[in-house]
């Protein structure tokens, strides 16, 4: 299992803590040091459409400029943007064997996936 974030996300530390504390063993994947394959991106495309993936509540997608932010307008000009700014995407993706689990973090999510 894969959980993909950054690191001084509090959203990403919320569910990283969850997972810890219930002994759930997954991998970290940063995506200010490690970044994101298009391969990946076009697979999460393949199973929750862009506008979910896309964060556009957080501080990256409120700094972008305008025109920026009207190019966006379909999964391929999305993924564009997801690999130019990582920060760009809802945070944390939960995946395993190539499959979404979870986009974002509630403990009651959490809880209910894994049946704890």
């Amino acid at each position: 299992m894969m959980l993909y974030g950054i690191p001084n996300c509090s959203t990403v530390k919320k569910a990283r803590t969850w997972l810890d504390q219930q002994n759930i063993t997954y991998e970290f994947h940063d995506f200010k040091k490690q970044g994101i394959s298009e391969a990946t991106l076009n697979q999460w495309l393949g199973q929750v459409e862009w506008e979910k993936l896309v964060n556009r509540a957080g501080m990256t997608w409120r700094g972008l400029e305008d025109s920026e932010k009207a190019a966006v307008t379909d999964a391929v000009s999305a993924a564009r943007l997801m690999q130019e700014k990582t920060s760009v995407i809802k945070r944390p993706v939960l995946v395993d064997n190539g499959k979404i689990l979870s986009l974002g973090f509630t403990e009651a999510a959490y809880t209910k996936l894994f049946g704890q």
